[in-house]
């Protein structure tokens, strides 16, 4: 094709279940890219309606203002090509669910009507693989390409066909795919493959709502630039920006919509978590070769998860009306970074730091929060909690537990680990939600993901809040994190030095005493890594992996911890198997319940708590082969 196409990429900022907002920015950026003489404007997948909507998706009135909305959008088209997504509707036909058949669909617009019902059932195109793993279930709510060309008794490679746009008197011919329709390695068809079968074709574009993860961005430049040589092909990417969540796990959406050129190489990136239009002068006649190629942000690093999760608190706290918050620092380094995050989203004024000393806080612990207080410039309380906790252990040691039936009574004993959980609860369910009341705002959850994975927190107590801004880093990136916020972010030790050199401690008992260095039962430099296996590793490690890896000699290379460590920690394989079945107990046990009742997560990794891990409350069990490698390698029978 002889001419060459200027593309607006509108990294828009996506407002789950608000069409109206949507709308309105929608067609704010289609005046722009008019102003801008732009041949075509292209917004992400479900643009008009956002993707992660729960059983909104039920509401048929919310489908009917969604079909509105997207008329209005498509009215918006005069002398512009808009390309964009929204939910399309079938009145006429039932899904699975027997509600009106609904799909996840690109809508292609030009002087005010749709293109593509030519070569297509529908005015608009449809997705094709559906994915349906870590927190998308979307044939919940969509019908698929590949059920529609079942029911038509076609084949579904037969339906992808290019949409055809007159665009400057010329005629283009574009390969309209829906985010996971790109990520097509184990599916048994490929949408891109089988769109240039049906073509010729001049241009793809892929509109996508796709959530941030450590590390995607870099996998899908490699997997989107090898269809893209395949195809000879060039493609446009566009995702969203913002946040959206399935309930208990908030998701952020970076953007970093992206063109490749026909060779494959990313000639131009949006940047990351910010709304953007960018145009793109594409020469489809070189497929866009006479570009240069332009780097690509790395997100794998520290500075990704920090952009990640100031960017998730800022539009999670307004999008649930919070302007301040209470934060319960222990002197300990994940309030510190906790207090340090929301201090550089909300400002000091609108965040309390509150410290709730016992007999057990050190000195070192009492000092070291106060000083991170002064270092950042937020107002600091301190509420002292023995008396309560006193009062609660001797309330229930000397209160009568009486059967009604035969006057028989008998009293309840405190142990040193119920203690514990009361002073975790007192802080947590009585000063700091009522400290949140007061200040006019809510209290934070400053769990990391080590701690989640196996419960190592209180019901109640230190797991409560609204919001678990860490819950999804595990230790060693807690630690990563203080270091970039002192370097980077504030350019000064904001967090103490000494806070990231203490011992890792509750300090919830005279056994926890960091001045003594003792602190949690959580050997962080290899339980993150275990852990991790357990929960991140897409073949999620068993018991059975595990010592099957620690008889092979294999296991720090498997889960990444430092050569030599288990060997130092564990002085026999009888150690190493009662770790190993002690953890895996908490995980697979009490640890559930726990997860189930915390406060929603905000996701970086590529498995978070909530609705991304999903699990039943089913108790541990050991595999049939996990039994007998431990008989092997402790040379005794051992039962279940």
């Amino acid at each position: 094709m002889a001419f060459s196409l200027k593309i607006a990429l509108a990294q828009m900022e996506v407002i789950p279940g608000r069409p109206d907002l949507n709308t309105r920015t929608m067609l704010e950026m289609i005046g722009q890219a008019r102003r801008l003489n732009a041949d075509m404007i292209v917004f992400p997948e479900m643009a008009v309606p956002g993707y992660l909507l729960g059983d909104t998706w039920e509401q048929r009135a919310f489908l009917r203002d969604c079909e509105e909305y997207g008329r209005r959008v498509v009215a918006a088209s005069e002398g512009i090509c808009v390309l964009f997504g929204n939910v399309g509707v079938d009145w006429d036909r039932i899904g699975d669910d027997g509600r009106v058949r609904k799909y996840n669909s690109f809508f292609a617009a030009r002087d005010g009507r749709l293109c593509g019902g030519d070569n297509f059932p529908y005015p608009f195109r449809v997705k094709s693989l559906q994915p349906n793993y870590r927190e998308f279930e979307d044939d919940r709510h969509f019908y698929s390409l590949r059920k529609l060309a079942l029911e038509l008794g076609e084949k579904v490679e037969d339906l992808l066909q290019p949409v055809v746009m007159n665009v400057a008197g010329n005629e283009l011919r574009i390969g309209c795919i829906l985010c996971e329709d790109g990520w097509s390695e184990d599916y048994s068809f490929k949408p891109m493959a089988a769109i240039s079968r049906n073509g010729p074709v001049h241009l793809f574009v892929n509109i996508s709502s796709s959530p941030f993860t450590l590390g995607k961005n870099n996998k899908r430049n490699r997997v989107f630039s090898r269809q893209v040589k395949d195809a000879c092909v060039p493609l446009v990417y566009v995702n969203n920006v913002g946040i959206q969540n399935n309930g208990k796990t908030v998701f952020t959406f970076d953007g970093c919509s992206t063109v490749y050129d026909a060779g494959g190489r990313t000639v131009a990136c949006c940047p990351p978590f910010s709304p953007v239009l960018e145009v793109v002068d594409l020469d489809l006649a070189s497929g866009g070769a006479g570009l240069s190629p332009v780097g690509v942000p790395d997100d794998r690093d520290t500075g990704s998860i920090y952009r990640a999760l100031s960017y998730g608190i800022s539009r999670f706290l307004p999008s649930i009306g919070i302007e301040r918050v209470v934060i319960g620092v222990s002197g300990g380094i994940d309030s510190a970074v906790s207090a340090s995050l929301y201090t550089r989203v909300l400002g000091p004024d609108n965040v309390l730091l509150v410290n709730m000393p016992s007999i057990y806080n050190s000195p070192t612990t009492r000092r070291l929060a106060e000083q991170l207080a002064r270092n950042l410039g937020c107002p600091y309380a301190v509420v002292p909690v023995q008396g309560a906790v006193e009062f609660t252990i001797g309330q229930i040691s000397r209160t009568p537990v009486v059967n009604l039936r035969d006057g028989r009574q008998f009293s309840l004993g405190v142990t040193p680990l119920m203690a514990e959980n009361i002073q975790a609860r007192d802080r947590s369910a009585r000063i700091l939600a009522a400290l949140a009341a007061a200040f006019g705002g809510g209290f934070t959850c400053n769990a990391n993901k080590s701690e989640m994975t196996v419960g190592y927190s209180t019901l109640y107590g230190d797991q409560a809040g609204f919001f678990a801004a860490l819950a999804d880093l595990w230790k060693h990136q807690v630690y990563d994190l203080a270091e970039y916020l002192n370097r980077q972010v504030y350019q000064w030790e904001v967090i103490p030095r000494e806070i990231i050199g203490l011992v890792p401690s509750a300090e919830l008992s005279f056994d926890q005493a960091v001045d003594q260095g003792k602190g949690d039962p959580i050997v962080y430099p290899y339980h993150d890594y275990l852990f991790r296996a357990f929960v991140e590793n897409w073949n999620r490690a068993t018991p059975e992996d595990i010592l099957d890896w620690y008889r092979r000699g294999v296991l720090e290379e498997n889960i990444g911890c430092r050569p030599g460590l288990v060997k130092r920690l564990f002085g026999s394989p009888r150690e190493f198997v009662e770790d190993l079945e002690r953890w895996w107990k908490a995980y697979t046990g009490m640890a559930v319940a726990k997860r189930i009742q915390a406060p929603p997560v905000l996701a970086v990794s590529r498995r978070v708590f909530g609705f991304d891990h999903r699990e039943a409350q089913n108790g541990p069990y050991f595999t049939s082969r996990y039994l007998e490698l431990k008989k092997s390698i402790l040379g005794c029978s051992q039962g279940q």
